[in-house]
């Protein structure tokens, strides 16, 4: 079956489309606007540009830039395309290691169509609306939380100078109470959407089993679960995963002599990390769970106990994924027997 790699560089309002197949090398196609009604446009050109090199099916592979690929991607998966959206970072390096330093749209558009051909990146699919939904409504209340933090540190900053006062004073509380309606208005928004979806509050109940996985955490963690096997194809495997959180260890050793302290990479949401690392500290003050039990052993093996709670954060990532994957309730036992 002959495929027809489309790389696509996408920006606010403009796609810059390649295209090549396994005996053609990366060639542009043209520049589209970034719209609902140019997608027509150009899937006819890759449409005839693909029955002309006898083509019978087309990858799309574009890099996530922000949302702004969301609609394309959906609309090329739902008009029959393959689509992947692979890691920037991975992309880059891949680039880099070959030779190409230059970056611009059209560069990058070239560069996406050679990278789908010669890597072959994960197939994405698109994430179900209700957990699209609610990563929507996830995210604002991290925004609302945000602001909530920033208006109290002006709020207690004005008043250690003793200039809390006054017209100053009005507009900071008037603020803050608005905030406060609207975070308690998401909540119960949240807590709506759950419960009028039975799976999204099954796969919930399921990783609250989950050691170190409480109230706080369990959603934006269902959500990163159901974005990685979006973007994996739901094949994605647990070392991809804690890559993609940045909960990864990045060793550096030089000859005998040159040995630098383990870091993790720090890639992707932060968020997400500060919430594992969190559950972590939550997770291990039970000293029956299994959680526990694994950092109390990286502690006896002389890890620092920082490292240690890394660890924890990034074990609690794996089970959740397995959880997540397969669907099955958390199994101490199984657990334990892997950490020995």
């Amino acid at each position: 079956m002959a495929v027809m790699v489309v790389g696509v560089d996408v920006s606010k309002n403009t796609l810059d489309v390649a295209y090549c197949t396994e005996r053609i090398e990366p060639a542009l196609l043209g520049s589209f606007r970034n719209e609902a009604a140019s997608f027509g446009s150009l899937t006819e050109a890759v449409d005839q540009q693909a029955r002309e090199l006898g083509c019978d099916s087309v990858l799309l592979v574009a890099e996530p830039t922000g949302g702004y690929e969301q609609r394309l991607a959906c609309f090329a998966y739902e008009y029959g395309w393959q689509v992947s959206l692979p890691n920037p970072r991975q992309v880059r390096q891949w680039a880099q290691g070959i030779g190409i330093r230059s970056k611009t749209d059209r560069q990058d558009a070239l560069l996406l169509a050679q990278f789908g051909r010669e890597r072959k990146p994960s197939l994405w699919t698109p994430m179900p609306k209700d957990v699209a939904a609610l990563s929507d409504l996830l995210d604002r209340r991290h925004d609302i939380e945000h602001m909530l933090r920033q208006e109290r540190n002006r709020q207690h900053a004005l008043q250690g100078q003793g200039r809390y006062q006054g017209a100053v004073q009005n507009s900071i509380e008037r603020t803050l109470h608005r905030l406060e309606e609207s975070l308690a208005e998401i909540e119960r928004d949240i807590k709506g959407h759950i419960d009028q979806h039975p799976k999204l509050k099954s796969q919930a109940k399921l990783l609250r089993q989950v050691p170190g996985v409480g109230p706080k955490n369990v959603l934006p963690i269902l959500v990163l679960c159901a974005r990685w096997s979006s973007l994996t194809d739901h094949r994605g495997s647990y070392k991809g995963l804690t890559a993609y959180v940045g909960l990864d260890p990045q060793h550096y050793q030089s000859g005998r002599t040159v040995h630098k302290q383990p870091k993790i990479s720090r890639q992707g949401n932060p968020t997400i990390r500060c919430q594992l690392f969190m559950g972590a500290l939550g997770g291990i003050r039970s000293r029956r769970s299994v959680l526990r039990q694994f950092y109390d052993r990286l502690l006896s093996a002389g890890k620092p106990k920082m490292v240690a709670l890394v660890a924890a954060a990034r074990k609690i990532l794996v089970w959740s994924w397995a959880v997540y994957r397969h669907q099955v309730p958390f199994a101490p036992a199984l657990a334990r027997a892997r950490n020995l």
